[in-house]
């Protein structure tokens, strides 16, 4: 019994023993694959999260690259814009805005208002309504210049101050070289320094009688200036103003011509100058007509006067001087005027000329000179900054014969005395006191006495830009 039950329990044992091994490597089989399993899920997630960070920097490098590429196209989005788009204007000022471009371009308004008022005497005898008082809007200007790219420019000036506008300047130009510019238009035969200077600029609120009385006006035509160092040459054809140009009785032909030598002298500027013309008035009925104001433009009457004289054409020779230094300046002009008349009558020769001295009594202050002509007034303490402006005293003798070869248009001797005073470089006050002392002249007096004299006072209040 006792020997059975010890078979038995070795059975069991040796039973439990043999079911012990498999399950025991059965389960060490599974840990193993277990564990394998773990290790590829491990590197898959490793994997994965390098996948991520790769993914995340090539799309942090794809972002770059858009915003590169979105700046670059902007960018030459703008410089293609700004290559279409014309370049910024310049804005200066000189008087009025003043636009220019790096193109060549520019454009400056431009314009002047001349304000005068005045009283001439009258001789006993002579009744007549505009002496006396008188008042006007002497000059109004308004208009336009610039330069056109390739060395053009223009310039297009009416004055609206009369019951009509009257064209003043309206020219095109060109800079050849340097030394030698061309201009076709309405402008200047190139007369003696006076008439040169710009209406602006003169000593008197009117210029010298010669001037008005012969006839020294703008004309349509052609001309070329040559200018290098001291020397200025100016020539050109010319026709009639063009106020006339509709007429056709106006169609006259002039070859006008003035050389000037402006040398430095010393300290001062030297002016020495010389101007012919030759006027074929191309019309068998023609006539020409010399008279001038009493040194006022408010008054109609004119005390000397040709009268009108048939003519063929007019041959003028003017002479001019002037120096300039520090506060004084002097001036000097001569012009003599032939007329050719018809047939066998006598060709009259006329004289103008005057001589005029100034000097500024403001410290610093001088008169301008450019271009063979006085220039603009620059104080050098203005008004508005401390200063009082320029204040400048003028002297003029202005002599006028029209009495020749059987021609009786009387004779004047004016002593003239003015005040300029310039507060601005665009603003000027003028006050002009003149004698006139008449021989001959063509307004007979009481008595039909032709040898009297009248004063006239004048005053103009200026400005331009």
């Amino acid at each position: 019994m006792t020997t059975t039950r010890l078979s038995l329990s070795a059975a069991a044992l040796a039973m439990a023993i043999g079911w012990t091994v498999p399950v025991s490597a059965q389960d060490a089989s599974v840990a193993q694959e277990l564990a394998a399993m773990r290790a590829q899920m491990a590197a898959m997630s490793s994997r994965i999260d390098t996948l991520e960070t790769q993914l995340a920097a090539a799309r942090a490098q794809a972002q770059e690259a858009t915003v590169a590429a979105n700046a670059a196209t902007a960018s030459a989005a703008s410089a293609t814009a700004a290559a279409a788009a014309p370049p910024a204007a310049q804005v200066a000022w000189k008087g009025a805005p003043e636009w220019s471009s790096e193109s060549g371009w520019s454009f400056k308004p431009r314009g002047r208002m001349q304000f005068d008022a005045g009283t001439v005497s009258s001789p006993r005898g002579i009744n007549d309504a505009s002496l006396g008082f008188g008042s006007e809007l002497r000059r109004a200007y308004i208009g336009f210049d610039g330069k056109i790219p390739g060395g053009f420019g223009y310039r297009a000036e009416i004055d609206v101050a009369g019951s009509s506008v009257e064209v003043t300047d309206l020219f095109l130009t060109y800079q050849a070289s340097k030394e030698v510019g061309l201009t076709v238009g309405q402008h200047k035969p190139f007369w003696g320094l006076e008439e040169m200077t710009s209406d602006l600029f003169p000593s008197f609120t009117e210029r010298a009688a010669m001037n008005t009385a012969f006839g020294f006006e703008r004309r349509l035509g052609a001309s070329a200036a040559y200018s290098k160092g001291d020397v200025l040459l100016q020539g050109g054809v010319f026709t009639d103003n063009v106020a006339d140009l509709n007429n056709d009785e106006n169609n006259s032909m002039s070859v006008d011509g003035r050389a000037v030598f402006a040398p430095k002298l010393g300290a001062g500027q030297l002016h020495l100058g010389a101007s012919a013309h030759y006027h074929d008035l191309n019309d068998s009925a023609a006539s020409v007509r010399y008279r001038v104001r009493p040194f006022i433009h408010t008054s109609d009457v004119r005390f000397i006067d040709t009268g009108n004289i048939g003519a063929v054409s007019e041959l003028g020779y003017g002479l001019e001087a002037a120096y300039i230094r520090g506060p004084f300046h002097g001036a000097a002009e001569g012009h003599w005027q032939q007329v050719n008349r018809p047939g066998a009558l006598v060709d009259p020769t006329f004289f103008g000329g005057y001589v005029e001295a100034g000097m500024f009594l403001t410290p610093g202050d001088t008169r301008g000179y450019k271009g063979g002509a006085f220039d603009r007034v620059k104080p050098n303490s203005p008004l508005g900054k401390g200063g009082f402006g320029a204040l400048q005293v003028n002297l003029r003798y202005d002599y006028l014969d029209l009495i020749d070869a059987g021609i009786v248009g009387g004779r004047q001797n004016g002593y003239e005395l003015g005040l300029v005073w310039t507060p601005t470089d665009y603003t000027r006050f003028l006050l002009n006191y003149g004698h006139m002392v008449y021989s001959d002249a063509a307004l007979p007096a009481a008595g039909g006495d032709r040898d009297y004299s009248v004063d006239a006072l004048g005053m103009r209040a200026q400005l331009d830009f």
